[in-house]
Formats: C-alpha cells, structure tokens, sequence
C-alpha cells in the first residue's frame, strides 16, 4: 500500500496537511494555475481592449488569434504542457469563425458561452448518473482513476458536491452573460465578460479543493497493479525454483 492507501487520522495534522498538498498539486495540474488562467483571459483581454479603441471587428479578431497560437509556440519553445494553451486557441478560432460570417463582433464570444453551457449541464448530468465529471476529470491525475466509484464512497461524495459547485456555478454565469448577450453592446458585454473570467473558476476551485481535502485519501490503482505484477513476478520466481530443485 502506498502513503495514499491508508486510512487517514483525521486527527492528525500532519495527515490533513499532506492531503490537502496532493490535493492542491492535483488540481494545479489539471486546471493549470496561474499561467493556465493568464492563458484563458489573454486573448479575450486583447480582443475587447483593440474593438473598444477602434472598433475594427477584424483587426480584434486577428490580435486575439495571433496571441493565443503566441502562447502555444512558447509553451512548445519551453517544453511545457500545451493542452491549456492548444484548448484556448481552439476556442478563439471558433470565436473569430463566428464573428467573421455573422460581422457581429460580439458572436466572438458566443461558442464559449455555448461551451460553458454545455459544461454546465454535463457536470449536473453526470452527477444525477452517479459518474461526476469531475471525479472523471481529476481520477487520472489522483493515479485512482475510477476506483472512487465502488471503492471510496467518501470520495465519490465528494466529487458529487465539487460537480454540483462547477455546474451551478456555470449556471449563474450563463443566467447573467446570455441576456447581456442580447441587451448590452459589444464593448459592454466584452468587459462584463472578462470580469466574470477567473471569479466563478477561482470559486469553483475552491470549493473542490476544500471538498476533496476533507474527504477520503485516493486509491492509488497504478500502485496496486504494480504491487500485484512484483508479486506475480515473485511467485513465478518461486515456481521455477521449485521446479529446478525438483
């Protein structure tokens, strides 16, 4: 069994500190810190501050896109994850796709509020399903990948209130941009945006983080299935001494 199989003394200080630092670390690297925020608002930033100077739709669209694919050349230059980086220029292009066919600068921002939309009711879904996506998301990175569903029930409960946190958090999100969206101007909408960025993401961590430090520690499976193989190995080694001796 490895540190993070065994039973945690509630008690113990030192225990609830080493569980809140994996915690922590886990979803340092699946969220992507501070840089993976910089990343997301950027281009949006960028975007909104040119149209509201001149209110050049294309010359916006192209600054945001230019600075995004920017942040993934030096990621790559850096050897660094890109799955952040790649995720947002994905996001612009099919913001400036938009805005480009309709000439309405303000669709730039429409394919992300579909997306958060979306995420929003798959985080609720899977929930109501017994599979929340954020114990999907954060298995891997926790090395139990979905042991926590027959398992670790104190763990599957707390990826249930951390996917209920992220989907109601979206929710009010969407319930305030989508009439904005209709009702404000673009420069309105744009900055009302950018201010609702990093606030919901920072709560929505947080509330996982303090969900998930409280809970059971996870089930490490790699190092159960490297346990077992050792073991097979052992017990292969012992028949064939056997045999020889026999």
């Amino acid at each position: 069994m490895t540190s993070l199989d065994k039973p945690t003394d509630h008690g113990s200080a030192e225990q609830d500190a080493d569980s809140r630092a994996v915690t922590e670390a886990a979803l340092f690297e699946a969220f992507g810190g501070v840089r993976g925020m910089v990343e997301t608002v950027v281009p949006g930033l960028l975007f909104v501050t040119i149209f509201t100077i001149n209110k050049d739709l294309h010359m916006s669209a192209i600054a945001a896109l230019a600075v995004s694919l920017v942040l993934v050349v030096v990621r790559l230059v850096m050897k660094d994850t890109v799955k952040h980086a790649f995720s947002g220029v994905f996001g612009v292009a099919f913001g400036v796709v938009f805005a480009m066919m309709t000439g309405n600068a303000k669709d730039f921002y429409l394919p992300g509020m579909l997306y958060t939309l979306g995420l929003a009711l798959a985080y609720i879904i899977t929930t109501l399903a017994g599979v929340p996506l954020i114990g999907l998301i954060l298995g891997p990175v926790f090395k139990e990948n979905l042991s926590w569903r027959t398992r670790n029930p104190g763990r599957k409960k707390a990826y249930a209130k951390a996917s209920w946190a992220w989907g109601l958090i979206l929710l009010a999100k969407c319930a305030i941009l989508f009439p904005l969206y209709w009702w404000a101007d673009t420069t309105q909408f744009g900055w009302v945006l950018i201010a609702l960025k990093i606030p919901p993401f920072l709560l929505a961590v947080y509330l996982t983080w303090v969900f998930l430090a409280k809970a059971p520690p996870p089930i490490d499976v790699f190092a159960e299935m490297e346990a077992a193989e050792k073991a097979e190995k052992e017990r292969e080694a012992e028949r064939e001494r056997e045999r020889r001796d026999a």
